[in-house]
């Protein structure tokens, strides 16, 4: 069984090496392959829709491993026909020696410029270190954007003394795309979804920061009242409240954590779990979309196993995250971190690591039905 795993896998790249970047609907191509350009490993995924309907895919592409730490730029490719084909890839933010990642994009509607908030630190500081405060330098927020569907981007523009606190050590953006607010006082918000250590206690919260001036400043929003969350998404309800879902360090609890915001991301509600969205400690992808009969509804990626980084599993709620129900396996096997794009009325896209052997072998791109 395993000899035949391997030889489908084996015939699955040699055919994607033929046809190169183009994509039939219901399967899966590799935009981001480990050797690609040079880089020996591609992770963390995230993908938006611009204004046109040009769909960009990012990804931190690392020089010389999968290490979080080291030589890691932000890379891109992006596709004009609803992911048919994709462009060759794309240099976002090379930060020479130094990390440059955690890309996490939002659309801003009324203007269609693309803003990419990322995170940088030294290539030679590692995670630890930061959180220990033993580092040469620390954690930094950047700001890039575009204004011609991700064809050019601007030079990287640090923002970190107006969404971080002094006494925050580690942060990340996302890692997944951002969300205009559609409705309430808020409408217009651009919201970003984000997570940070305070020093000392070393505790992980889930916030968001924000721009209500389509992009001209960004602000730190509101933070989880409880720790041992981090890495989360954020989607907007029918009646215009905020949900956080975030990744979960309670080993005791092997699911999901969800918070709601009723003031545009200011406040957040105490945590609560959902024990219908099992997960092995990692990120996932979250999406609000409507449906063909008009009402709205929520769907969600990650590695449906408690244990394992495995089963890739898409799942929709009707209900506003009260019940959910399987859609489809996306990747039977190892997978990882992901991200949800709506297509048209006809396609939902998804972003996600996955591989034979290990959930980092290759970043792949799959449509699957609009509900």
């Amino acid at each position: 069984m395993k000899r035949q795993k391997g030889l489908f896998f084996l015939i699955l790249v040699l055919v994607g090496c033929h046809i190169g970047l183009f994509s039939q609907a219901g399967e899966p191509v590799a935009l981001f392959k480990a050797g690609d350009a040079g880089y020996a490993c591609f992770r963390i995924p995230a993908i938006i829709q611009s204004g046109n309907g040009t769909l960009m895919a990012f990804a931190e592409a690392r020089k010389k491993g999968c290490s979080d730490t080291g030589d890691i730029d932000i890379v891109l490719r992006r596709s004009s026909d609803n992911g048919k084909t994709w462009s060759a890839l794309q240099l976002v933010w090379d930060a020479g020696d130094d990390v440059a990642g955690n890309p996490a994009p939002v659309l801003d509607a009324a203007t269609g410029t693309i803003w990419l908030l990322t995170t940088w630190n030294l290539g030679s500081d590692e995670e630890s270190q930061i959180i220990g405060q033993t580092s040469k330098d620390t954690r930094r927020i950047f700001v890039l954007r575009s204004d011609d569907q991700g064809a050019t981007w601007s030079k990287p523009n640090d923002v970190t003394a107006d969404v971080k606190l002094p006494a925050w050590t580690w942060y990340a953006t996302g890692p997944v795309h951002g969300i205009q607010l559609q409705n309430g006082s808020h409408k217009g918000r651009m919201m970003i979804p984000c997570d940070h250590i305070e020093a000392g206690t070393k505790k992980y919260y889930s916030h968001v920061i924000w721009s209500d001036d389509h992009g001209k400043s960004w602000k730190l929003g509101g933070s989880t009242p409880q720790d041992q969350v981090n890495e989360c998404t954020v989607a907007e309800l029918p009646d215009g409240r905020l949900m956080l879902n975030m990744r979960n360090y309670d080993r005791k609890m092997k699911n999901r954590k969800v918070s709601i915001s009723g003031d545009g991301g200011k406040t957040w509600s105490d945590l609560s779990s959902d024990p219908q969205l099992i997960e092995p400690i990692c990120q996932a992808g979250l999406l609000s979309i409507t449906l063909k009969n008009k009402k709205s509804a929520l769907l969600f990626l990650n590695p449906a196993d408690s244990l394992s980084r495995i089963n890739l599993v898409l799942k929709m709620s009707r209900d506003e995250g009260r019940s959910w129900q399987p859609v489809e396996v996306i990747n039977a096997g190892p997978s990882a971190y992901s991200d949800l794009v709506r297509i048209n009325h006809k396609e939902i896209g998804c972003l996600y690591e996955a591989g034979m052997e290990n959930p980092y072998e290759a970043i792949w791109f799959k449509k699957v039905d609009h509900p």
